[in-house]
């Protein structure tokens, strides 16, 4: 027993790579949705193209809340739902890192509808987790390179979920800022 009575659990001398992606993960990747909706909600009217006199310290890559939208949106659907199946069915393929300040460009992020972007992701997203869920355990373990590094199929669900979470941080990052600034 530890400190409080929490069960300490001895870790493991290795990982088990035939294991399943863990509930906590899936859970989080289904939540999400919800909660960058709630998030943006949490914005002020008129704050949607909001930018801070400096983006120092942002957990996320530096965008606008309406932007932080279109770039998880965007990142799901070209980014990952590529890169799983290249993973999935490519002999370890280069994954591309997608520039997401040339999208936001690209596809005016600043002039987005925020509900029809929400609507757009949570559709991706439900793909997303079809998806996962027929992974076997040996597609699990197919190798890609990511960012200059090797990563198994596992691992780009868990960069995923990662993902998620440092936009999450931004717009908390973003309001904070708005906050502070008003």
């Amino acid at each position: 027993m530890g400190e409080l009575g929490v069960c300490r659990r001895q870790a493991d001398s290795h990982v088990n790579p035939s294991a399943p992606i863990d509930r906590a993960t899936l859970a989080a990747l289904e939540r999400f949705p919800a909660l960058l909706q709630e998030y943006y909600s949490a914005i002020p009217t008129g704050f949607e193209n909001w930018r801070p006199a400096s983006w120092h310290g942002i957990p996320s890559e530096p965008f606008t809340p309406i932007e932080q939208l279109c770039h998880v949106r965007d990142i799901e659907i070209d980014g990952y739902h590529d890169r799983f199946a290249r993973t999935r069915c490519d002999d370890a393929p280069v994954l591309v890192n997608i520039d997401g300040e040339a999208l936001a460009r690209e596809r005016g992020y600043a002039s987005a509808d925020a509900t029809k972007v929400l609507q757009e992701f949570r559709k991706a997203r439900v793909q997303t987790l079809a998806l996962i869920d027929t992974f076997s355990a040996a597609e699990l373990d197919r190798r890609a390179v990511f960012d200059g590094a090797t990563i198994t199929l596992r691992g780009l669900v868990h960069m995923l979920c990662s993902h998620d979470q440092q936009h999450l941080s931004g717009m908390q990052w973003l309001l904070a800022r708005i906050y502070a600034a008003a």
